[in-house]
């Protein structure tokens, strides 16, 4: 899959059903501010030492109605586990300014590691609000913050580059971070129904692109949110005029979107829905190799050889040179043959008839043995019927 940069730079959508970053079992449960006290402590008399001036006391008070102590710099815990943190450098407009997720939010930012370095200054940096287009330490405090704020973010390792780290910015692994972030502007996401074609394309191929560097980082649902939200920017309704040329473009990104959502789907087990990305991806182009290369190892860890192998065929069948699918299909083929095999042995211990050289014979002596005593029956029986009829051609030959 294409890599991408960590920051997506264009506008987001519109979305009835929008994907969740909840749902990749991260908590992301975000303390309300009205449970937390802004408010310094009272301050407390340290008491009256003996022989002071009253006059002075008085001329003090006087002093710190004119000027109120700075109040006291706190941290907010953003999820409660002290792993992240934000605190306010510059107040803003208000609680009523603060954007929300889905909008389309610019902000100045700068990134330093735990000791100090620079590691990254960028400026109107844009992105989706909770789309996942940046790294969560930013995605969950931008939220908290009022226009034109400026905010001391400290992040733990697992909001930011995790345990692999970043070659662009340059992060070591398991690297916390100090974060700078002034909020510039929020704005309301476009209309996809009047966004031209063209933008929409550049869209949904921005988050697919994010999609792959989560896959890469091995974050695959948040993987799976991006490429569910390009898929919704591709099968968004339009209102716009489109060129067949544009039409097979978007159903080229909406292709690479579901076998991309599949590889993430197989990564995390999850194969009935791996199974429906492929499927979807083959409706739209029957023969689209990947497509049929994932559907087949989803089958096949299901227990269905047959269909797998049959589709593995298929897409040998287009390429016939590729060497993964002929190592699958070989792997594949052993597997069912030895699967035949058991199933065979099981079927005649279930039947009585092990298959084994001295049950053949014994069968064999057993119909033997019942073809001889049914001989015997037969001529006992033939030769009672011939004793009587002599008996009778005699009777009636004394009576005439």
């Amino acid at each position: 899959m294409d890599s991408s940069g960590d920051h997506a730079s264009a506008p987001s959508v519109k979305k009835s059903a929008r994907a969740s970053l909840l749902d990749s079992g991260e908590d992301f449960e975000v303390l309300d501010e009205e449970d937390i006290d802004d408010d310094p402590p009272p301050l407390e008399d340290a008491g009256g030492g003996k022989g002071r001036n009253p006059d002075e006391s008085e001329n003090k008070n006087a002093d710190s109605d004119l000027d109120p102590p700075e109040p006291v710099e706190e941290w907010l815990d953003v999820l409660g586990n002290n792993h992240l943190k934000k605190k306010v450098l510059e107040s803003g407009e208000g609680r009523d300014s603060r954007p929300q997720k889905g909008q389309n939010v610019k902000i100045n930012l700068k990134t330093y590691l735990k000791d100090g370095t620079l590691v990254e200054e960028q400026s109107d940096l844009s992105f989706t609000l909770g789309d996942g287009d940046v790294i969560q330490a930013l995605d969950l405090t931008v939220q908290l913050m009022d226009m034109g704020e400026k905010a001391l973010v400290q992040a733990d390792a697992k909001y930011s580059y995790g345990v692999r780290g970043s070659l662009e910015p340059e992060v070591p692994p398991n690297s916390e971070l100090s974060l700078e972030v002034e909020l510039l502007k929020a704005t309301d996401a476009p209309d996809l129904e009047l966004l031209p074609p063209v933008e929409k394309i550049s869209l949904a191929s921005l988050k697919r692109e994010r999609g792959n560097v989560h896959y890469q980082r091995a974050d695959y649902a948040f993987a799976v949110n991006s490429y569910s939200i390009a898929l919704q920017i591709t099968e968004s309704s339009s209102k716009v005029d489109i060129t067949p040329e544009e039409e097979s473009e978007m159903m080229d990104v909406r292709v690479k979107c579901l076998n991309n959502m599949a590889a993430c789907q197989l990564k995390l087990d999850h194969y009935n829905a791996a199974l429906k990305s492929c499927v979807s991806a083959l409706e739209h182009q029957p023969d689209n190799i990947k497509a049929l290369f994932r559907m087949g190892k989803v089958l096949a860890v299901q227990g269905e050889y047959s269909e797998a192998i049959q589709t593995l065929r298929k897409a040998l069948k287009l390429e016939p040179s590729n060497k993964t699918i002929h190592a699958e299909l070989s792997k594949l083929v052993k597997k069912y043959s030895e699967q035949r095999v058991a199933e065979q042995a099981m079927y005649k211990k279930m039947l009585g008839n092990p298959g084994g050289s001295s049950g053949g014979v014994s069968q064999q002596k057993l119909r033997a043995k019942s073809t001889w005593a049914l001989s015997w029956k037969w001529l006992f029986g033939a030769t009672a019927v011939a004793i009587g009829g002599v008996a009778l051609s005699v009777v009636i030959a004394a009576r005439n």
